[in-house]
């Protein structure tokens, strides 16, 4: 049922700007049940636990041995992850190696290229997975004696396919995090303009581009921003969907796109955002002058907004993003090189650090969502509350959302898309050009720019 508030009309609420503005199955059986039988040990285990306790506990290979490296671009994290791994698994030593984020994806290309120095494991991130996914440079996860297969029904669709080859295949990656796309949001600064807080509630009204435009309009009447980059939302509605099908032809040029992109010209003419990192200097002076009320991050955004904020907390809340959007903002990988010698013992490694429930407890004290719906359904994960958004359950705002991204595959031309994307955009923005021109003409750049890339991939992806 909608509030009150969000029954207003937009009349209503421009109205309100110049108050503001001046005041500062299953079928029956008709056979007998069987007798009940003695419990196993491992069912007496299950009911000795507390009520709505769950354990995911799996050998995933105790009696493997070997030596594994993997190289990763996240420090701490990783080296709890394989304390904790060979604690329980002594017979597998882990070697985990610190690069940079680009040096690591520099690094990798050049050693599968090369077919020799490749790690057997490495953390690979959404926007440079494209590197790697055609030439049999990486282990299909699908393929024996790998058989991932089995985790499909336990992630999210589009976490498992952004991880598949472009062809649709193979699985390049194992899942691993989850990232919705979500708007964090200064409850206290809604509060005081007689905007509504509530997260359900906010995330309502937004959904429709007109309630959030309106929304808008306090807000920047009030000299408040409402995220961080002015050509936001028309990115968020490519990414929801990608640039190429699965025959690779170019995509964003529908309907919706043509609607998202005349609602970010409105807002840019409201001067909505900054255009602007907020994590900048500059950018964390507008966030603790309250100059900026809210920002559009992944699900990790909560972990940096305290890090980076933390004389802010209580007063940041989390929601879905405006227009009924839904994309993931970011997410990392784990893929096992073809050339690896100790691909046994890196799969034990993966399947315990994805899949067991001891190494997500480590994984979500860094703020990283569980990509896998069994884990993230526990009640000692479910139920935490974020004591930085005022004690909000955030997490179960995150799972709710992860299953409602599209999903698509990522393609090795996707950056070459970006390239030619980006200022068909700004130009829209800044001319005031027509979109459905716009976005015509950046598919008749694609097509003509990209012609010969698109075939050669073609020709790639239909080799055996």
């Amino acid at each position: 049922m909608k509030s009150a508030f969000m029954a207003r009309t937009l009349a209503t609420l421009l109205a309100m700007v110049l108050i503001l503005t001046a005041c500062s199955g299953g079928g029956g059986s008709n056979s007998e049940p069987p007798a009940p039988s003695a419990p196993s040990a491992a069912e007496e285990e299950e009911s000795a636990q507390e009520p709505g306790e769950q354990t995911v506990v799996q050998d995933f290979g105790k009696d493997v041995s070997g030596e594994v490296t993997i190289w990763v671009f996240n420090e701490n994290v990783f080296e709890e992850i394989a304390d904790a791994f060979m604690a329980e698994y002594p017979k597998i030593k882990v070697n985990t190696i610190f690069v940079p984020f680009a040096e690591l994806h520099d690094k990798l290309q050049t050693a599968l290229a090369s077919g020799t120095g490749a790690p057997d494991i490495a953390e690979v991130e959404q926007g440079q997975f494209t590197r790697y996914v055609t030439g049999g440079v990486l282990e299909n996860l699908l393929a024996e004696p790998y058989d991932a297969g089995q985790y499909k029904d336990l992630v999210p669709e589009y976490n498992w396919e952004r991880w598949m080859s472009p062809d649709g295949k193979q699985l390049l990656g194992m899942p691993w995090d989850s990232t919705p796309g979500v708007w964090y949001y200064r409850a206290d600064i809604f509060e005081e303009l007689g905007l509504p807080s509530d997260p359900a509630e906010l995330g309502e009204y937004i959904t429709d581009g007109e309630n959030f435009l309106a929304l808008t309009q306090v807000l920047t009447s009030n000299g408040k921003y409402l995220f961080e980059w002015r050509d936001g939302p028309i990115h968020w509605a490519g990414d929801e969907i990608g640039y190429f099908d699965d025959n690779l032809n170019w995509i964003r040029d529908n309907d919706r796109l043509v609607q998202i992109l005349d609602y970010t010209k409105r807002g840019n003419q409201m001067n909505w955002a900054p255009h602007m990192g907020i994590f900048t200097d500059e950018g964390k002076q507008l966030v603790l002058s309250g100059q900026v009320a809210g920002v559009a991050l992944g699900s990790w955004g909560a972990r940096e907004l305290a890090v980076s904020f933390p004389e802010l907390s209580g007063k940041w809340r989390v929601t879905n993003l405006p227009f009924g959007l839904n994309f993931p903002i970011g997410g990392s990988s784990f893929v096992i090189p073809s050339q690896s010698p100790n691909k046994e013992a890196a799969w034990v490694y993966l399947q315990w650090a994805m899949r067991s429930e001891n190494a997500w407890k480590i994984w979500t004290k860094y703020s990283i969502q569980p990509g896998y719906s069994d884990i993230a359904q526990m009640e000692w994960y479910a139920e935490q509350a974020n004591t930085f958004l005022g004690g909000q359950q955030d997490y179960k705002m995150y799972e709710e959302l992860a299953h409602l991204i599209p999903t698509k595959r990522l393609n090795p031309l996707d950056g070459r898309g970006w390239e030619l994307w980006v200022p068909r955009i700004l130009d829209a923005l800044d001319k005031n050009i027509d979109s459905r021109t716009t976005l015509q003409l950046a598919k008749e750049d694609a097509e003509n720019i990209l012609k010969e890339d698109i075939e050669k991939l073609r020709q790639q992806l239909q080799q055996p």
